[in-house]
């Protein structure tokens, strides 16, 4: 009856879908502003989210014991008063039925009157809160902590607003048929035939809250998602089998990167030493036909086998030859391998 009572009442204030209706009496305490409820996604079947109460408020799950220094304002929000007809045969009429037990023989509607009165809206100076945060840590020690982290399907959520009633309120349900008077009896103790139920709640009981989600960093440090577009949730270290291979990917694409890169690199450069070349008139660049230069000669008549080019065998293309030369060392080798022309010439040239 609780239950039916505060969605009928959240459906009517609206709110944009924000608001919670609180789905026991005897859970209406644990929905203050700065308590910690359990946001649990359900199947696709059913996409409205399930939230579990939680003993606990934010400050208990923060490392140091102190206080959070955040205001809550309230004010009074509208007075409440509804009547309303439901269908035996609908989804709310079973529920209503069933969660009250009245005898609905020869009836097919229930009639449900729910008298909150004045209501009041707590909520949190968000303002003030999140100044509060930005230096408090989380403690991943502690037991809501580690059981809600160890499951994905749920998201930990602060209490940011709620609303209250301000008097003794009553609700109660009179089965009967559709078109009939129908007459609300708010005690029903000579009622033999338990066709009218009602109860009674006191005052200051909590009827609906919205909540904001908490994104927890493996550090310990937390926002608080003020917005639909931002989620909840534990930022979680990548070990499942398919992320070390997607790591494992982007780090082989990366290196391969920087390889092509040098590679391309070093094959411009020698473009440039050979256009340098080619550029230049014959008697400029071909400086070993002069007198006391370096001399060109065929390596293999000394036995020394065909191999890279040290001036262009290093790009992508390894260019090898069988000429060198014997007046110049390379990283204690006493001869270089050089393509007769023009690498013979452009090596000498910058050795100038």
């Amino acid at each position: 009856m609780f239950a039916a009572a505060t969605k009928s009442f959240v459906k009517q204030v609206g709110d944009g879908g924000r608001l919670v209706p609180v789905p026991s009496l005897s859970e209406a305490d644990k929905y203050q502003p700065l308590s910690l409820v359990v946001k649990k996604k359900r199947c696709f079947l059913f996409p409205r989210h399930k939230f579990t109460s939680t003993p606990f408020t934010l400050k208990d799950i923060l490392l140091g014991d102190r206080e959070i220094s955040t205001g809550i304002s309230s004010y009074q929000l509208l007075n409440y008063e509804d009547e309303s007809d439901v269908s035996l045969y609908g989804r709310r009429g079973n529920h209503i039925v069933n969660d009250v037990g009245i005898n609905v023989t020869g009836s097919d509607s229930v009639a449900v009157k729910a008298s909150f009165g004045v209501v009041t809206k707590h909520e949190v100076e968000v303002s003030t809160l999140l100044k509060e945060i930005t230096t408090r840590k989380i403690n991943f020690d502690h037991s809501l902590i580690r059981q809600s982290r160890s499951s994905r399907k749920a998201v930990l959520c602060l209490v940011m607003e709620s609303i209250r009633t301000t008097r003794q309120c009553s609700l109660s349900v009179h089965a009967g048929i559709r078109g009939e008077a129908m007459r609300f009896h708010f005690m029903d103790e000579q009622n033999p035939k338990g066709r009218e139920k009602a109860i009674v709640f006191p005052a200051h009981t909590t009827i609906a809250f919205s909540v904001s989600e908490l994104f927890i960093y493996l550090d310990g440090a937390f926002d608080l998602c003020i917005t639909s577009v931002s989620k909840g949730g534990f930022e979680r270290e990548e070990t499942t089998t398919f992320a070390l291979l997607y790591r494992l990917r982007n780090i082989l694409f990366e290196r391969n990167r920087r390889v092509m890169d040098a590679i391309s690199r070093s094959q411009l450069y020698l473009d440039d030493l050979f256009s340098d070349f080619y550029d230049k008139p014959l008697s400029m660049a071909d400086i070993s036909l002069k007198e006391g230069t370096h001399i060109r000669v065929n390596l293999l008549n000394h036995n020394i086998p065909k191999g890279p080019c040290i001036l262009c065998g290093m790009g992508n293309l390894k260019r090898e030859t069988v000429y060198g030369c014997f007046q110049c060392s390379v990283d204690g080798m006493k001869y270089v391998r050089l393509h007769a022309v023009p690498c013979f010439d452009i090596w000498h040239k910058r050795m100038k």
